[in-house]
């Protein structure tokens, strides 16, 4: 089937260019396979019993020869052993559960172990099962290095406000080699749940809430981390969680039911997990949530069919911390026996701390629920992992000493990627009258609130082995920005403890200042696992400092702390001078303000979230699909809210820059599109400011009729220019035939005639 695509310049009369797609022959669909994150299986299935795993899908593993002898001497426990992933508890990731023993390594009754990190600590454990067990399998060790191991890089949702997958690889390539230098050889990341309900705590770890967004920040992880060889000593082995639609949980609330449609599941919480898997991501972890009332522990229709089955997933499926042996409280296992056979028939080959392999397995096997060919296949897959890592070619090939010399020049490359990762995720949110830059030496500057001079709260809520005292505070990285200008600081308040003496002299300090920098936010606490807020807006004492603050009439920078994005006061909104998304932005954190707010650097941080305006519009995110009585302010019967815009506060890409950039001449280069072409979309970039600048465009399209309804906007792509004051440039977008492709009614991926609307702009708005 052949397919044109005619531009329509329809720029006159304000309307969007247009690429009009027409068949050669009758309208209908054209039938593809092989779509990242689509598929025509039934993703929907209850979950899988022991008889299921004769027909399953699953891809064998690549198993060297060696393995396949060492299986036939071993245990049942041993085997089961292998299956085991427990903590060492350095780190608490989890609610209690049995941690490691040193007798348990010696016996074989562990595979792999977590929360434990250090060359000689990890040298330690592993020399005892090399050396002091039965068939001296080595063991793997992994750990949450989800946004650096020692630096600590801005958190995720904040990284992916970039939109740089150089900044993303080269962040967790840093990230792997701190800790594969510590013994680390697999990570709990990339996180890449979509996420369009910032009540959830965890959005704070993922990439934000558009699909092809996060399926890009997948790939950039995953070669980050695992590097071009898994065996090389500093490349960790990757683990794509949480699979599926974790970040629709019920009401954003942690650990909730999941109930979505199976075309949101298809098109917004999978193609991230598919892109993983494309890119040879070594380990997938399911959600602890159910789907629809499949616990995904238990979801043989997603893990073994799709990922399995259909992706050709061949590594390694690790459970969340004890999630295999909650499918008991989910009410589908009726004890730890029938949670195990469940979570083994739908293609989970580690239990982490859940007990429930090492105890369970064995009375399932007795009652018939497993076939001792399904744990072997489990149990190749692992040591399958263990040798692509090169374990057993070296056991401590990830314990070894670096050269004092090269570990000081590491570090300071280091710290200087997350300078230049903070700078770079900072938004500019609001900048009225040109208040920022700050210039150095004119005036006075009062800094206050709670998180001006807060070293810890910087690193955010899952910081690793990073330390709290190496970060950069707030205060110092202005300080040293502006040498000249006399700088004061003053509490005012805690993060969410009010204090009259404290706030009183902040107010003394606030009137003395001529610019007023206001540090506002969560504490580190506030955001990431269990920490989903029903109110995710500044706390009581902090706004009633804001306010104070606010009503002294003088030029306030609001800087904002956060592991999602804040429900703001309208008065704070309205009358702060400037507003900066800060995130959490990591070891670097006040010298990548330092730099933003003097002008240094100038800032290109594009939101990969949406902020609302109040609680009542979420969920809220650019991909709406239309409405039959779209929002009119003139009309009463459409869809709208009487006491709230339909609109966020800030839109997805929203971002400023001290430059002023303007876009034209939206073109094409062709006027027809065929399966397998693409078309070059262009457009003019101009900087009509006073400095020099980075201008960041997106680039969306829109089927405006389609068997089934297609979203306002789709993102298809991002491209960055930088321009000196006058300068002009273009920027090219290259729209394929695929990249148009949508699914159907019946969910198989496919073509439809018609006319695609081509975006490009600054933002989603």
């Amino acid at each position: 089937m052949e397919r044109r695509v005619e531009f329509i310049d329809t720029q006159a009369c304000g309307s969007p260019p247009v690429a009009k797609l027409e068949s050669m022959v009758t309208r209908r669909s054209i039938m593809m396979a092989g779509l990242v994150g689509a598929t025509a299986l039934p993703v929907r299935a209850s979950s899988a019993r022991a008889g299921d795993l004769s027909g399953q899908a699953s891809r064998q593993p690549d198993v060297p020869g060696f393995v396949k002898e060492l299986m036939a001497e071993m245990t049942l426990e041993e085997k089961l052993g292998q299956l085991t992933m427990v903590s060492a508890n350095l780190a608490q990731t989890g609610p209690y559960s049995t941690p490691m023993t040193l007798d348990s390594v010696k016996l074989g009754r562990v595979g792999s172990l977590f929360n434990l990190w250090g060359a000689e600590r990890i040298r330690e454990v592993q020399r005892l099962a090399v050396e002091e067990t039965r068939l001296r399998i080595p063991l793997f060790f992994g750990f949450d290095v989800l946004h650096g191991h020692r630096t600590i890089f801005p958190i995720p949702v904040a990284e992916a406000c970039a939109f740089d997958p150089g900044v993303w690889k080269a962040t967790a390539r840093a990230a792997a080699e701190e800790a594969a230098g510590e013994g680390i050889d697999l990570t709990f990341a990339p996180m890449l749940d979509v996420t369009r309900d910032p009540r959830w705590g965890r959005t704070a770890e993922g990439p934000g809430e558009d699909a092809w967004l996060a399926s890009r920040f997948a790939r950039a992880k995953v070669h980050g981390f695992q590097s071009t060889d898994l065996a090389n000593p500093d490349a960790v082995a990757a683990t794509a969680k949480h699979l599926g639609a974790y970040g629709a949980v019920n009401a954003g609330r942690e650990y909730a039911p999941v109930d979505i449609s199976e075309r949101q599941l298809r098109e917004v919480y999978l193609p991230s997990f598919g892109a993983a898997a494309e890119a040879g991501v070594a380990a997938v972890m399911p959600a602890f949530t159910d789907l629809a009332g499949t616990p995904m522990s238990a979801n043989a229709a997603i893990l073994r069919d799709l990922v399995r089955g259909r992706w050709g997933f061949s590594g390694v499926i690790i459970s969340d911390y004890r999630a295999i042996a909650e499918l008991v409280s989910h009410g589908v296992a009726a004890d730890l026996a029938d949670a195990a056979a469940l979570a083994l028939a739908a293609g989970i080959d580690i239990d982490m701390m859940g007990e429930a392999y090492a105890k369970g397995l064995p009375v399932a096997l007795g009652r018939g629920e497993v076939t001792l060919a399904s744990i072997d296949l489990a149990v190749e897959r692992v040591l399958a992992l263990k040798a692509k890592l090169g374990l057993f070619d070296n056991p401590y090939r990830r314990c070894g000493k670096t050269d004092a010399a090269e570990t000081a020049a590491g570090v300071g490359a280091r710290r200087q990627l997350a300078r230049e990762a903070a700078r770079r995720s900072i938004v500019l949110l609001k900048n009225s009258d040109h208040v920022l830059p700050l210039r150095d030496g004119v005036g006075s500057i009062a800094v206050i609130g709670p998180l001006a001079d807060a070293k810890g709260h910087m690193l955010g809520p899952w910081s690793a082995a990073g330390v709290s005292e190496e970060a950069v505070p707030i205060l110092d990285g202005l300080r040293e920005a502006l040498p000249a200008t006399t700088i004061s600081l003053a509490q005012g308040c805690g993060i969410d403890e009010i204090e009259p003496a404290s706030k009183a002299r902040a107010l003394e300090v606030a009137a003395r200042g001529d610019i007023i920098v206001l540090c506002l936010g969560e504490s580190k606490t506030m955001s990431g696992e269990a920490a989903s807020r029903a109110r995710p807006g500044l706390p009581t004492a902090q706004r009633e400092l804001a306010r104070a603050v606010v009503e002294l009439g003088k030029p306030v920078v609001v800087l904002l702390f956060s592991g999602r994005p804040l429900i703001l006061p309208n008065w704070l909104a309205e009358r702060a001078s400037a507003v900066l998304a800060m995130w959490f932005p990591g070891s670097e954190a006040g010298h990548a303000a330092g730099d933003v707010l003097s002008g240094r650097f100038n800032p290109t941080g594009r939101l990969s979230i949406s902020w609302p305006f109040d609680v009542g519009q979420i969920p809220i995110f650019f991909g709406q699909r239309p409405s039959g009585r779209p929002a009119s302010p003139t009309e009463h019967y459409t869809s709208k809210y009487i006491d709230l815009p339909v609109e966020p506060r800030f839109s997805f890409g929203h971002g400023l820059s001290y430059a002023e950039f303007a876009l034209s001449r939206l073109r094409v280069d062709r006027s027809e599109l065929r399966a397998g072409q693409s078309i070059s979309v262009e457009a003019d970039v101009a900087n009509l400011g006073p400095v020099a600048g980075e201008e960041t465009v997106l680039f969306f399209i829109h089927d405006p009729v389609a068997t089934v309804a297609r979203p306002l906007l789709e993102l298809r792509g991002v491209q960055k220019i930088a321009l000196a004051p006058g300068e002009r440039g273009t920027l090219r977008f290259s729209l394929a035939a695929e990249d148009i492709r949508f699914l159907g009614p019946d969910l198989e991926p496919k073509w439809e005639a018609g006319a695609i609307e081509l975006y490009v702009g600054r933002s989603a708005a």
